[in-house]
């Protein structure tokens, strides 16, 4: 079996530790066995690592998010990049068209599909393994898990069963019920439904029997290169709905979905991360600080306060979940990133005039990770080291830098450094463009970079 974990999202429901390039699945506000803090991506790898589904899982994420994803995986998983961002249908096909034409699949390969983030015991990912069985088994086009409801949500899709089998241990699906409300969710789980938990199997040449009736290319490059013009549509939409031979695995398990300030701080294991005081009196609060100045909340329950470069939220708990209604308006530039190499925080932005800018970045490359060798045409650089050691390289020369060495980068100019302790710098950009897009990235890999500077030299 083939396993594809889908991680999309802006995160706008856990704004402002979320935004566009760091969606909620990459927080670290978990805790692992080792009490150590981790993201919901970093916990889900780790349980697919139990239960032995590493080797046969791939990613399919968006370029906004590569970076983050490889770093806190430390690149252990295979990767499907999406070009631009679409929907689930588009990345879905996507990945098929990977797994049939780059890694070789055979059509009778059952493949299964589930969001990146699920809050689960490892039981869970066990019964997803069993989905390979009841796709033979069944015959059937589509085979989905159902979690066993523990209560009547109207937060949930739901999904309605025939009757079950006495000898199965699966059923066939009925219909299904997108977010009903509490009363009609009370009668659904009176006649068996289950929350659908986004998760579903087939085998590959189901999917790429529709993209070959839908005049798509499955060869994966032919498809990358048409990505742009595929519509935005769900796999839900696109396939679940158009699937009449389906049938659903019941999950009497742990799951759950922690997608608001409210649902993920019940899961937290401490109170508070970062700097601040909660008082004695202040019941029922959580405070997530990655702000350099301290947060005190003084005799207030029941709250969330989160703080990022990206802002600030004071929020009754359940009221959170209404926050992505409020922040939709907002369209500011991400303020914090983690890439493969480290971080950066925005410090400042300043519009000068019409075609003069100025952004001022705080930015970490960890041990032994390196910038790539790049360059830019819109804008100047200038970086202050101000923590650790690295190797700097412009214009092919190479010096080592330290605390306090102030280095100077003009438009055009090729540029990498790499840390040989933890490094960290503050650049002040100066030019027109202040955009990530303004890179032009010549090698990535520090030896290649190496490589490259020896052969110039020798020349």
């Amino acid at each position: 079996m083939k396993l594809v974990l889908l991680s999309g999202g802006s995160g706008k429901r856990l704004w402002p530790l979320s935004n566009d390039s760091r969606s909620k699945q990459f927080l670290k506000v978990l805790e692992n066995k080792e009490q150590n803090l981790q993201s919901m991506v970093q916990r889900v790898w780790s349980q697919i690592k139990n239960v032995g589904l590493e080797n046969s899982t791939v990613i399919a994420t968006g370029k906004s998010q590569e970076d983050m994803i490889r770093s806190q995986l430390n690149n252990q998983a295979g990767f499907i990049i999406e070009p631009c961002r679409r929907d689930t249908f588009p990345a879905i096909a996507l990945a098929v068209s990977y797994l049939y034409s780059i890694q070789n699949a055979d059509r009778e390969e059952v493949v299964s599909i589930l969001p990146v983030d699920p809050y689960v015991d490892d039981a869970f990912f066990n019964r997803v393994k069993d989905l390979e069985t009841v796709i033979k088994q069944s015959k059937a086009q589509l085979a989905l898990i159902g979690v066993s409801p523990t209560y009547p949500s109207s937060k949930y899709g739901y999904i309605v069963p025939n009757q079950i089998g006495e000898a199965k241990d699966y059923f066939s699906v009925n219909r299904f019920t997108e977010k009903p409300s509490e009363t009609q969710a009370v009668s659904l789980i009176e006649d068996g439904a289950l929350w659908n938990c986004g998760v579903f199997a087939f085998k590959l040449g189901y999917v790429l029997s529709i993209l070959e009736k839908k005049g798509l290319p499955t060869e994966y490059n032919e498809l990358l290169k048409r990505y742009e013009s595929l519509p935005k549509i769900s796999f839900d939409y696109e396939v679940v709905e158009k699937t009449q031979d389906i049938v659903a695995l019941p999950y009497a398990g742990y799951w759950k979905d922690l997608g608001t300030w409210n649902t993920l701080t019940e899961e937290m294991a401490t109170n508070q991360i970062g700097k601040g005081v909660i008082s004695k009196d202040s019941k029922n609060v959580h405070l997530i600080n990655e702000l350099d100045i301290p947060i005190t909340i003084l005799g207030a329950s029941n709250l969330v306060v989160a703080a990022s470069p990206d802002g600030v939220l004071v929020a009754d708990k359940e009221a959170s979940p209404r926050i992505k209604e409020l922040v939709g308006e907002f369209d500011n530039r991400p303020m914090y990133e983690e890439r493969r190499w480290g971080w950066y925080r925005v410090l400042d932005y300043t519009k000068l005039s019409e075609d003069k800018e100025v952004l001022t970045k705080r930015i970490g490359v960890q041990a032994g990770k390196n910038l790539s060798y790049q360059l830019h045409d819109y804008r100047d650089e200038v970086w202050t080291i101000i923590k650790g050691e690295g190797e700097f390289i412009l214009n092919d020369e190479m010096k080592v830098v330290k605390p306090g060495d102030v280095l100077q980068v003009k438009s055009g100019e090729k540029h990498a450094i790499k840390a040989i302790t933890d490094l960290e710098i503050i650049e002040v950009q100066t030019g027109s463009q202040l955009i990530e897009e303004d890179i032009v990235r010549l090698y990535m890999n520090w030896e290649d970079i190496q490589e490259h500077v020896l052969g110039v030299k020798k020349a």
